[in-house]
Parts: C-alpha cells; sequence; structure tokens
C-alpha cells in the first residue's frame, strides 16, 4: 500500500474517509462494508463485500450482546477483568486493553478488522488488508509501504513504514488527537503502532497517544518510553507538528 498522492487534510476529509484514494491496490479488488460505527475498506484478489459483511454484523452482534450485559464494557476507560465465557473477540479486546492499561474499546476498531481479515484468509485468500478508520490487517505476499496519515502536520503523508512481507499478518493502527473521532486524551498528530495483534496495536496507539501531552521531542521521547512497556508491540512511529519519533522494528521510507 503506497501514498500515489498528495492532498489537503482536513477533518471533513478524516470522516469522508478520502485518505482512501492514496491507496495503492496492487491489482487488488476494493471492497466496501459499512455498517453502522464499522466502516471497511478491504483489498483482496475479488469483491468481498457480501462475506465480510456477513462477518461484520457477526461481531458486532457479538460485542452489543456483551455489552447489553456488562454495561461498564463500553465506558471504561480502563482496563476490565477476564470475561472467560466472552467470545473470542471480547477476550482479545480485553486482554489487549490490559497490556496497554486503557479501556476495552481502546481495540475495538482494531479487533473487527483482523477478525474480518482473519476469516477471509480462511477462505483461501493469499492476501488481505483490511482497514478499519486507519486501523489495518496487513497480509501480503510482498514489501509494502504505509503511508502515515498525520492530519495537519507538515510530516503528513510524506512519511512511510516500510512492512516486510516476513512479518506479516501484522497490525498497523494510528491514533491521533487532532484527527478523527476516536477519544484520545493527547495532542499528538499521529501515534502509529505495529504488532502482530491488530486490537493490541490499537489499544496501544489509544495509549501512547494519551501520553503525547503537547509538542517536543520530550513529550515524543516519553511516549516511545512508555511504549518499551508495553509486551508484544513491534515498533512505533509519533508525529506531534513538526517533530517525529520512532522505537522498534521501524524501517521509516520518505514519501514523494
Amino acid at each position: 500500500m503506497n501514498s500515489k498522492k498528495r492532498k489537503k487534510i482536513s477533518p471533513e476529509s478524516y470522516r469522508e474517509r478520502t485518505y482512501r484514494d492514496n491507496v495503492t491496490a496492487d491489482g487488488l479488488v476494493s471492497s466496501y462494508v459499512s455498517v453502522r460505527e464499522t466502516d471497511l475498506h478491504i483489498l483482496a484478489a475479488r469483491n468481498v463485500e457480501h462475506e465480510a459483511k456477513d462477518k461484520v454484523h457477526q461481531l458486532r452482534n457479538q460485542l452489543e450482546n456483551f455489552i447489553a450485559g456488562c454495561p461498564g464494557f463500553l465506558a471504561s476507560l480502563l482496563p476490565l477483568d477476564n470475561a472467560p465465557l466472552a467470545p473470542p473477540l471480547i477476550k482479545d479486546m480485553l486482554r489487549a486493553a490490559t497490556a496497554a492499561d486503557v479501556g476495552p474499546m481502546a481495540a475495538v476498531a482494531g479487533a473487527i478488522a483482523e477478525y474480518v481479515g482473519r476469516d477471509l484468509l480462511d477462505t483461501g485468500l493469499e492476501e488481505v488488508m483490511v482497514e478499519n478508520g486507519g486501523d489495518i490487517f496487513l497480509k501480503r505476499n510482498g514489501d509494502c509501504v504505509i503511508s502515515i496519515f498525520a492530519g495537519q502536520s507538515p510530516l503528513n503523508e510524506k512519511v512511510g513504514i516500510k512492512v516486510p512481507a516476513a512479518s506479516m499478518p501484522v497490525g498497523i493502527c494510528t491514533s491521533s488527537g487532532t484527527v478523527g473521532h476516536s477519544l484520545s486524551l493527547g495532542q499528538a498528530d499521529s501515534v502509529t503502532v505495529l504488532a502482530a495483534s491488530t486490537p493490541l496495536a490499537d489499544a496501544a496507539a489509544t495509549r501512547l497517544g494519551n501520553e503525547v501531552s503537547a509538542g517536543g521531542k520530550e513529550n515524543i521521547n516519553h511516549a516511545l518510553e512508555v511504549a518499551r512497556t508495553i509486551p508484544g508491540l513491534l515498533g512505533v512511529v509519533i508525529i506531534c507538528g513538526e517533530q517525529m519519533g520512532a522505537w522498534g522494528e521501524i524501517d521509516l521510507v520518505g514519501l514523494d
């Protein structure tokens, strides 16, 4: 997935998902699935809209039924106890939240992206990308470059992360305190996290975004130190204004 062209970014462009116009499909077919808050862009060898939509409905039913029986799950900003009888989706969200020290809903977009992606791989597809509001489950047969969407930062979409095929499937999730609808208590334009678990990458992106209270390398370095304490992360890139920092297995590339 590469950046093809540059355009001015605004909150409206994020809500309208115009950043999806910048994706290079490399011969894969785009499918789109929208069910209430879930808004997926999927790349695969064929159109997968119907089967992916069925999976999203199944996952959302599991989630909504669990929330009905455990209302605190939806609003909690702190980890919750394990739920041994919960569906796997819920258990993965709870584990990710505990590792990152955030509420379980911080992992929801990444969890749905991964569960849909793995379900599609189980049908025999070799390559799948599922993007859910900037949170990505990625399995390609070749190396990829992921462009970092960083809102109004001058570094927006000028920096990418090269992801080797050997690291996939992988979760690549981004949190922002300046763009998008998801709750962030920080000021970072983007915090992008790579992890083998997409729910963990999503929850960790929220946690690390909360740690960037303002611009400046001191705040970025603090968040990167916190990243080192979260088990399971592969790497992190943080952009705040003109400042950028990275930690872990990150291969940064400049984009035209």
